[in-house]
């Protein structure tokens, strides 16, 4: 096949200028083989099988970008959920895991590791409730492990027991990690319908669905749809969808062929293409800016969910049309911190919490990176929590909700947090309670659109 020298130039642009990248290769590895009563057997039997089987997964996304030019952000691994591989084991506490996962993940020198990870959306096992009770410190004494909870699915409904206990978990770990304003709850996901394939951090985690070893990719580009955008502004919005159509299908290509040329060099099943737009702090790499390309003036304003997701759909579409291998969260993330323009519009009020949860309906990610301020109640982040989870239940979508109630910190506060992380306004909270409803507690019951065997 030819390839036309506009293309050519078009790609090139696209790297140079635009921010395109791949943000994330992720290898998912299974852990079941490690599973030993031993806790001690059990701890080396992972270390060994993480470094033995990613050891060469640096080197060989360095030897792809060199290839082809285009940048791979990050080296991920996600695991099996922890608390079922531990679960047999003789540990009561599971920080020595997390510890063995982030010492692997740096001999290798990955960025991140997920897999700390419980699935309680209808109740939890003896494994489950000692993960739950680890986080905490487990995130305050390592660098690069990302946990993550499942506490409701579209089929079970939403574990209200589970929620307050995560949001519980939540403050703990805001308050072990204070010194750096709750970073620790950063690399924490409360999730709704999570999918076992996600190669974004911090919620991948490594499904029981899985093969013993697979390449994730997923792909980025908001700042080359934005600048595509930016070349048309007088076109109707049907051209809008097309125009972002045909980016998307030109950016997960590019996922798809690193993707699998990256598992056939690591003796990998190739796995799928997370269609996502994921956004950096870098000016211009931004999903709010995309919105505000369409003549959205701020980011929040009203129409801001109807242009969210129109850019939803188009991305999946184009997207699909790119891979035959969709999955994970796929859709664009509108996380606060990690988006220059998201971060911005909710510092000068254009954007609020209630406006990122409307938001949130039509897109994949779920409240992502929201800062709150730190004497927030347990009761009331367990309502923002269960709000988010509602959305996804009830719309058979995934979503997760990555709050951190940052300690010492008020509404109209900044953050920073630093690198892809970035930073962002401390958003104001309803003042009125919700303590009596989280408390009640039980199950949520799954909507009656579940019943669709």
């Amino acid at each position: 096949m030819l390839i036309h020298p506009e293309e050519i130039r078009e790609t090139i642009e696209m790297i140079q200028e635009q921010q395109l990248d791949i943000r994330a290769v992720t290898m998912g590895i299974s852990l079941r083989d490690c599973i030993d009563r031993r806790g001690g057997r059990l701890l080396d039997n992972i270390y060994d099988k993480i470094t033995s089987t990613a050891g060469n997964l640096v080197e060989v996304t360095h030897s792809l970008q060199h290839k082809y030019g285009i940048p791979i952000v990050n080296k991920r691994i996600s695991v099996s959920a922890i608390s079922a591989i531990a679960e047999s084991s003789d540990l009561e506490d599971y920080t020595p895991v997390a510890e063995v996962l982030d010492k692997a993940a740096k001999e290798i020198g990955v960025d991140f590791i997920g897999g700390f990870t419980a699935l309680v959306h209808k109740g939890e096992t003896p494994g489950d409730t000692r993960l739950i009770a680890s986080i905490p410190q487990a995130l305050a004494t390592t660098e690069r492990l990302c946990s993550s909870i499942n506490v409701a699915s579209s089929k079970a409904g939403i574990n209200m027991d589970a929620v307050l206990k995560m949001a519980g978990v939540v403050k703990e770990t805001a308050e072990l990690t204070r010194e750096r304003d709750g970073i620790g709850c950063g690399k924490l996901v409360v999730f709704a319908n999570i999918p076992e394939d996600n190669p974004f951090m911090a919620g991948a985690y490594h499904g029981f669905g899985e093969p013993d070893r697979v390449i994730n990719v997923g792909i980025s580009g908001p700042g080359v749809v934005r600048a595509m955008l930016a070349k048309y502004p007088d076109v109707d919005l049907l051209r809008v969808a097309e125009l972002i159509k045909q980016t998307a299908f030109k950016i997960t290509r590019m996922g798809e062929l690193i993707g699998r040329e990256s598992a056939a060099l690591l003796g990998a099943t190739p796995g799928v293409v997370d269609l996502s737009l994921a956004p950096t702090p870098t000016p211009g790499d931004s999903v709010a800016q995309i919105i505000e390309a369409m003549g959205i003036e701020r980011c929040g304003a009203p129409g801001t969910t109807a242009a969210l997701a129109l850019l939803n759909d188009a991305v999946k579409k184009g997207g699909a049309m790119a891979t035959s291998s969709t999955g994970g969260l796929s859709g664009a993330f509108i996380p606060v911190s990690e988006d220059l323009a998201m971060a911005e519009a909710a510092a000068i009020g254009a954007l609020s919490i209630e406006k990122l949860e409307a938001m949130t309906a039509v897109c994949s990610v779920g409240l992502d990176m929201v800062v709150i301020p730190g004497d927030t109640p347990v009761e009331t982040i367990a309502g923002i929590i269960a709000d988010q989870m509602a959305i996804a239940v009830v719309n058979h979508k995934a979503a997760g909700v990555r709050i951190i109630p940052a300690p010492g910190k008020s509404a109209g506060d900044t953050v920073t947090f630093g690198d892809l992380l970035g930073s962002a306004p401390v958003m104001r909270v309803s003042e009125f309670s919700s303590a009596g409803f989280v408390r009640r507690g039980g199950r949520i019951p799954a909507p009656l659109t579940s019943l669709n065997n």
